[in-house]
């Protein structure tokens, strides 16, 4: 049992925090402080419009927003990353809310927090690096898109209608619209998405979303806008932790949709924190402890109402160019929004939802790099093809589809082109013959042993292309394949390779191989190839020696002469 504990408590302790974290915290409070109070501005607004557009209303994502931002910033990898609520995760939770309301949201979220924390405890952080770079920019172009369609309806000031599919719902709330028009909602989101787009050119560093959220407020109060529909009633305060959403009997139908938010949350929080160290120097995030930090967030945050959070790109940006230095920056966002809920929960109950659409649609705007969509379209076909069918898919479909769909088409064009690489050409034997020959002797030699030389990987995507063809070659007494420069093999691969030696010999030619790497010697021996060569005598190290084996046997056929002593060109 003490070893059991004590091999658990090794894989716990590394995720756990240090006393380093404490100690950097202590560094530099006031720039910490400064860098958390300006993202708690930037992410107010955002917390309130992801919270609405997820369906579990505005006090959900400030639950999340200060729940989850607090766990995530001490028990996470990143000294910069800010969590709570993304555009990206709000895209995943809408049809979830739509086939099992609020209680399965909160859910998911707690399952997913596990799952969360199990990928932690098995290392699998470093897993996520592996994600193509098409089918990041993809996912992020389509995820835009997604959160821009579903704005449509508040922006317009109509009801949206209750459907999985953002491009069905905006089409009805535009026909809506046209019926009805609501031109006092439409004003306000084009006025703040204004605002916060023109305001990011000219004052980057200036929170043009506080700024335009709270012209469009007074402007609503001022012009008595009654058409421009505020929030509602906040809470003041968070609820108290409770348990009552649990539901043990509708839990094998949210693994599924579990998994999708566990996945979602694993990417774009690591995204996020590489993102944070590419703008830092220095700074390097632990993925694993990430992950474990963002499952003990998701963990909690459904206790008190609060939705499924992830690291927040947009968010941690604000944070290192504000010039935070610790995790001490991302708690301190985490108080600041938790004080404006407990002191201000009356003002920000008077926010229009469709002041909240144009900070979401100019969210969604300012998440498409053009130049770097552009770079990636340039750069190969298959780079191309992939971004633009993860977009399409990420909007058509979901994101879970999207992801799989990506990762599949990348990794088939990338099998394709390795295969590609992989090719046999014949190769003179003249320099590895072992000891000096006649001219006669070297010219029965090259008539009736032929070389090839294989290059590159013997796996099931190239194998077929090239080997099968080994049987059609001229007749020759002996064939010897040099596999020193094979890459990679799999069963496949050494399938064919059987097949070929095979079909060779019931021709009557005798196979020589030659310069087998230690590596590729198991899947060899456990298909028979290395067991029935060697036996015959036909396994070697070096191509000199696998000819010389082959010279043995044209002299046993009677193509060479027998004579024990061989003929030298100085003879």
């Amino acid at each position: 049992m003490r070893a059991v504990c004590s091999a658990a408590w090794s894989r716990l302790r590394p995720l756990l925090p240090a006393r380093a974290d404490a100690v950097a915290a202590r560094r530099h409070f006031r720039r910490d402080l400064l860098a958390g109070s300006t993202v708690a501005i930037v992410a107010l607004p955002l917390a309130l419009g992801f919270g609405v557009s997820s369906g579990l209303g505005a006090q959900a994502g400030l639950a999340t927003a200060v729940v989850a931002g607090a766990l995530a910033a001490v028990f996470g990898g990143s000294n910069l990353q800010v969590s709570g609520p993304t555009g990206a995760m709000t895209v995943v939770l809408v049809p979830i809310v739509a086939a099992h309301g609020a209680g399965g949201v909160l859910a998911v979220g707690l399952i997913a927090g596990v799952v969360l924390v199990g990928l932690a405890l098995a290392r699998a952080g470093r897993v996520m690096r592996y994600v193509p770079a098409p089918v990041v920019e993809g996912f992020t172009l389509g995820i835009a898109c997604v959160i821009g369609l579903q704005q449509i309806p508040a922006a317009l000031g109509v009801t949206a209608t209750q459907g999985e599919r953002v491009l069905e719902t905006g089409w009805h709330a535009a026909r809506a619209f046209v019926l009805s028009p609501n031109w006092a909602a439409l004003g306000l989101a084009a006025g703040v998405a204004a605002i916060m787009l023109v305001g990011a050119r000219w004052r980057p560093v200036v929170p043009f979303s506080i700024v335009a959220v709270v012209a469009a407020t007074v402007a609503a109060e001022v012009f008595s806008l009654d058409s421009a529909t505020p929030i509602g009633d906040l809470p003041a305060g968070l609820p108290a932790p409770s348990l009552a959403f649990l539901d043990f009997a509708v839990f094998p139908s949210l693994l599924v949709p579990a998994a999708a938010v566990a996945m979602l949350a694993a990417l774009e929080s690591l995204l996020s924190a590489s993102v944070a160290d590419g703008m830092t120097i220095g700074q390097r995030h632990d993925p694993d402890r990430e992950l474990f930090g963002q499952g003990l967030a998701n963990i909690a945050a459904p206790l008190f109402g609060g939705v499924p959070a992830t690291g927040a790109i947009a968010r941690t940006a604000v944070n290192v160019r504000a010039g935070a230095s610790s995790r001490l920056a991302a708690l301190i966002h985490a108080a600041v929004l938790a004080c404006i809920v407990y002191a201000a929960a009356p003002l920000v109950s008077r926010i229009p939802l469709a002041a909240l659409a144009g900070v979401l649609i100019a969210t969604a705007i300012r998440m498409v790099e053009v130049g770097s969509l552009r770079t990636m379209a340039r750069a190969t076909r298959a780079d191309a093809a992939v971004l633009i069918l993860t977009a399409l898919s990420t909007v058509a479909l979901d994101l879970v589809y999207a992801i799989v769909i990506g990762l599949l088409v990348a990794g088939a064009l990338a099998l394709r082109a390795v295969a590609g690489q992989a090719r046999i050409d014949q190769v003179g034997i003249a320099g590895d013959l072992p000891g000096a020959t006649s001219d006669e002797e070297h010219a029965l030699l090259a008539e009736h042993i032929v070389a090839y030389r294989i290059d590159g990987p013997l796996f099931f995507a190239a194998a077929h292309r090239f080997l099968l063809e080994l049987p059609d070659i001229a007749d020759v007494s002996a064939v010897i394949l040099r596999m020193s420069r094979v890459t990679a093999i799999d069963a496949s691969g050494v399938l064919v390779l059987k097949d070929t030696i095979d079909r060779l010999e019931r021709r009557g030619i005798a196979v020589y191989v030659s310069g087998v790497r230690d590596g590729h010697h198991r899947p060899l021996e456990a298909l028979g190839v290395i067991g029935r060569l060697d036996a015959d005598g036909r396994m070697f190290a070096t191509t000199p020696e696998a000819i010389s084996a082959a010279r043995d046997l044209l002299r046993r056929a009677g193509v060479l002469p027998t004579s024990g002593r061989h003929t030298t060109a100085a003879d």
